[in-house]
């Protein structure tokens, strides 16, 4: 009698355990997904400062962003309005210059804005001769829709971009595609699609290549979560606001069909989506492809660490391509 009491303890309190710890997972895993894909983030991820990305702090490089930023925002230039395949609204700011070699369709990365990841980068364009579309990203800033994708939507809003800059510029000037962290992930994404032979060339700098590999990673060598029932549920939950899973597409899966050339970028000292996924990317494509690793380098810092080198890979890959 007294074992068959003390089994029942132990089986409740084992329930109760267990329970808890599924609750906690599910708790986790859903303040996570709203910090990954919704519109709007948690409040208290204003103050959670790089727990996620690990990004080491550069105050020179933080100065210099911000100042290029709003350089790039007091730039006099045309905001562009236009409904994405599926009836999202989607802004851009499309700044031309004379006698344009190029015209570059610029795609920012998670959490970010056009200015914010090309104003750096944006004198460079315009002194060689580049017309650029800088796209604001569904689900962020003055884009519509209510979540990010990872690009697995966003990949098809390229096309709509695509579509404009042609309409607007001719088939004749070259497009190229540019993309930063969750831009360049887009923009490789795009790759796979069945692009117009006035697109040149695509240029992703730090790209990760699923939306399940880089919540894989950021999970478990950043927040050192263990994953796997987590994982499941993050799948869930993101399917159920998008209708598409975590590992539905990626960026392997395009450049295994890709034909247009692509340069590939990368930080060895990226804590945010690692270097081996660039490696990874390069593997896979079957078209045209260079490659830029940046010795020290972080997350999106590339430019700002070797700003000749990567200028001069550029101006190269633009001089092969043309």
């Amino acid at each position: 009698m007294m074992r068959s009491h003390q089994l029942k303890q132990t089986t409740g309190a084992f329930v109760a355990v267990t329970a808890m710890a599924a609750l906690s997972a599910y708790c986790t895993t859903k303040f996570l997904v709203q910090v990954a894909v919704d519109r709007k983030s948690p409040h208290v991820m204003e103050k959670a400062g790089n727990l996620l990305s690990r990004t080491q702090k550069d105050d020179l490089f933080l100065s210099e962003l911000d100042t290029a930023a709003k350089r790039l925002e007091e730039k006099e230039n045309e905001t562009v309005k236009i409904n994405a395949a599926d009836g999202v609204a989607l802004v851009g700011h499309f700044i031309p210059c004379e006698h344009p070699k190029r015209v570059v369709i610029a795609m920012h990365g998670w959490r970010s804005s056009w200015a914010k990841d090309f104003g750096t980068m944006a004198d460079f364009w315009e002194d060689n001769h580049c017309s650029v579309l800088y796209a604001e990203q569904r689900g962020q800033n003055n884009s519509g829709g209510d979540y990010m994708s990872f690009g697995l939507t966003e990949r098809y809003d390229v096309l709509d971009w695509i579509n404009w800059v042609t309409e607007r510029c001719g088939s004749e000037v070259p497009i190229y595609l540019a993309g930063v962290s969750m831009g360049a992930t887009t923009v490789l994404m795009a790759a796979g699609l069945d692009l117009p032979d006035n697109v040149h060339g695509i240029a992703a700098d730090c790209g990760f290549t699923s939306p399940q590999a880089i919540w894989r990673h950021v999970a478990s060598k950043n927040l050192h979560l263990i994953y796997g029932l987590k994982g499941i549920m993050a799948d869930s939950m993101f399917k159920q606001r998008l209708q598409v899973s975590t590992d539905d597409y990626s960026t392997v899966d395009a450049l295994k069909a890709c034909k247009t050339p692509v340069l590939l970028i990368h930080g060895t000292d990226d804590h945010f989506v690692p270097v081996e996924m660039t490696y990874e990317n390069y593997t896979a494509c079957a078209g045209p492809k260079k490659l830029l690793i940046v010795p020290g380098a972080d997350h999106g810092m590339s430019y700002f660490t070797d700003k000749e080198k990567y200028e001069q890979v550029v101006k190269e890959f633009w001089d092969e391509f043309d």
